[in-house]
């Protein structure tokens, strides 16, 4: 077990983390890789670049209490390439997720799909002879609760992103050498390796 989470103060909670990190080959494997060794469970990862040239945007929701969220930010700002990280779990953000569900929908009940799919805020994106194609973008909760109403009607295929998170208002990402560091002893040296 890792030595961070035997420091764990609390209960796991989905927490949302967003870091900048330079578009280069290699970046996204030292990531997973520090998630890997200190013991993280990822529950979802998404990556893409941003306006920014060089720059990309990785959203990652793990399972973590408030002590090893914070070790989690410390640590990811040791690694070279990442420009700015925020936990954005209790900050006022906006987090989406994109699911494409697609059901069994005979002509006489496609009517009952399309109008479950407008309660939640989907639409449909694609109609087959027996199925249709229903896209929603909304809270990781939202996107459950349309898969679950939909599940009654036969769902034959299922994509979903991870997260994408950004912070509301004018809040920009904290560059590198203004962040704050926590200070601890390096638990794996050849992190960089």
């Amino acid at each position: 077990m890792s030595p961070l989470l035997n420091l764990a103060t609390g209960p796991r909670t989905p927490r949302t983390i967003v870091a900048h990190v330079e578009d280069r080959p290699g970046v996204l494997a030292r990531v997973v890789t520090l998630f890997r060794r200190r013991g993280y469970n990822i529950v979802s990862l998404t990556v893409a670049r941003t306006h920014e040239p060089g720059v990309s945007r990785l959203t990652a929701v793990v399972d973590a209490d408030d002590d090893t969220a914070r070790r989690l930010e410390a640590n990811l700002y040791k690694l070279i390439d990442v420009i700015s990280v925020d936990d954005l779990t209790a900050a006022p953000a906006v987090i989406h997720e994109l699911a494409m569900v697609k059901v069994n929908a005979a002509p006489r009940e496609r009517t009952d799909v399309i109008e479950l799919g407008k309660v939640f805020g989907a639409r449909v994106v694609d109609v087959g002879p027996t199925t249709l194609t229903v896209q929603i973008t909304a809270p990781r909760d939202a996107v459950d609760r349309l898969i679950a109403a939909l599940g009654p009607h036969g769902i034959v295929d299922l994509v979903r992103t991870g997260a994408v998170a950004m912070p509301r208002g004018d809040v920009a990402p904290v560059p590198k050498a203004d962040a704050y560091t926590l200070e601890e002893p390096d638990l794996d040296p050849d992190l960089d390796d």
